[in-house]
């Protein structure tokens, strides 16, 4: 009895423990970065090419817009993407776009609301994206969650941005 006592003491400090997550952490951020040997502005053109992102981003299925403003910003695109087989739609919007230096865009995923800030510099010949991520959550559980996924969500980024690298480097 003693030993149900203890493992039904542990079970509810973590659940506690879970629970308290979404309270205290009400946003989850990384970063990540590659270096690619190609100048800037190849490299910036290529990253906002749809039509080049298939090759890098094989998981998405299509892009649609929805509302496209002249100078970018504030433009909306509907984006199909196949993830192990279930259909996730979301919603994109450019926030910022600044020629050959930056983009920021800001993902509705159903519960996942992301906002990746993609930094371009150039030193020596080489280009270095910097992507900045903050997620957080309209669900609880899922904002409660978001802080255990973080290692998933870097490495899942990471090799988007390796892809990339890879892509343009061939």
């Amino acid at each position: 009895m003693k030993v149900i006592k203890i493992i039904l003491g542990i079970v509810t400090v973590l659940v506690i423990l879970f629970f308290s997550t979404g309270l205290l952490i009400k946003e989850t951020t990384y970063q990540v970065r590659v270096e690619i040997h190609k100048p800037l502005s190849e490299v910036f053109a290529i990253f906002n090419d749809q039509e080049a992102m298939r090759y890098w981003l094989p998981e998405v299925k299509s892009i649609t817009p929805i509302n496209v403003k002249p100078g970018i910003v504030g433009s909306e695109y509907k984006i199909t993407v196949d993830n192990n087989g279930q259909t996730i739609v979301m919603k994109e919007k450019v926030m910022a776009y600044i020629l050959n230096k930056k983009v920021t865009l800001y993902f509705d995923a159903e519960d996942m609301l992301k906002t990746a800030d993609y930094n371009f510099s150039e030193e020596n010949g080489s280009t270095l994206i910097v992507k900045d991520v903050a997620c957080k959550s309209e669900s609880y559980i899922m904002s409660c969650m978001f802080p255990y996924l973080k290692g998933f969500f870097t490495d899942m980024d990471q090799k988007q941005l390796d892809n990339f690298k890879a892509y343009i480097e061939k």
